[in-house]
Formats: C-alpha cells, structure tokens, sequence
C-alpha cells in the first residue's frame, strides 16, 4: 500500500459523472497541498485540479474548470475529484499527487508523492 490510492475510476458516456477518490498516508496529507493530473493516451501527464492545505483554495485547469470540482476531507485524509459533464477528451488515467508544500501548483515537479493512477474512459 502506497502513499496514496486512487479509486473510482471507470467508463461512462459523454455527458455522465464520476468522482474519484484518493485516500493518503498522514505524511502525503496532512498541512500539504493535493492534486489531480491525467495522462491521455498517447499524451504527457498534464495539471488537472489542485487544492491547498487548508482546502480555502483551488485551482483548475482551463479545460475542467466549471465541469470538475476538487475537494478533500481532512477527517478520512481523503481527496476528491468530482467530475461532471464528461468528455472523450477527459479520456486518461488520473493521478492523485501530494504536495511538497502547502499551497498549490500546477507543475509535476511541484509533488512528491503520487498514486498508481485510476482508468476514467468516456465514451461518445
């Protein structure tokens, strides 16, 4: 068991819904930012949602925004992704990241500790 786990991946048609959750060790969670990236296939990992410490503020790519919302539960060290309105293009396996501080990114680099990655395929 790693330091973070993501579950609630699948398919689903365009237009449908999933939320995905990442549950992390104290140290991957606790006083740290968190973050989602994808990875298309065939494509580089790229920024997906990104949550601080305290969860007072998020941020999300252009591509998402007004269709995913990112959110954590400091109680369960829980991070979620609920993901509406879904896309082929949202197509890709989605990691959960921990932060190396406790404000946010947007850049890979920014994280330490990542999760095996959770399958979403949409389909048309």
């Amino acid at each position: 068991q790693g330091d973070l786990v993501e579950s609630g991946g699948g398919s689903v048609q365009a237009g449908g819904s999933l939320t995905l959750a990442c549950v992390a060790s104290d140290r991957a969670f606790s006083n740290y930012a968190m973050g989602w990236f994808r990875q298309p296939p065939g494509k580089e990992r790229e920024f997906v949602a990104a949550i601080n410490w305290s969860g007072g503020s998020t941020y999300y790519s252009d591509t998402v925004k007004g269709r995913f919302t990112i959110s954590r539960d400091d109680a369960k060290n829980t991070l979620n992704l609920r993901m509406n309105s879904l896309k082929p293009e949202d197509t890709a396996v989605y990691f959960c990241a921990s932060g190396k501080t406790a404000n946010w990114g947007t850049l890979a680099y920014e994280y330490r500790y990542w999760g095996q990655g959770t399958q979403v395929t949409v389909s048309s």
